[in-house]
């Protein structure tokens, strides 16, 4: 797994935005965190718009792997 990834598929649901969160904070400007997921975090998309002034949003990107992997990438500026 690549230093800047997080696989949150076996975390409990209400463990998942604290790590990912922290795991955003660690990284560097210019720096991004890969997400690994089992649903579309759009949830966790408009979390992050509206609450994490270092998160480039328009470099947010998102594929769906299978139908229970989503692969994000959050951007940091």
């Amino acid at each position: 797994m690549p230093e800047n990834q997080i696989d949150v598929r076996d975390l409990p649901p209400q463990q998942r935005h604290p790590e990912i969160h922290d795991a955003f904070e660690a990284l560097e400007p210019g720096e991004a965190l890969t997400l690994v997921n089992d649903h579309d975090p759009k949830p966790l998309f408009y979390e992050f718009q509206a609450e994490v002034e270092s998160f480039d949003a328009d470099a947010y990107t998102v594929d769906r792997v299978a139908d229970d992997e989503f692969i994000a990438t959050l951007p940091k500026k």
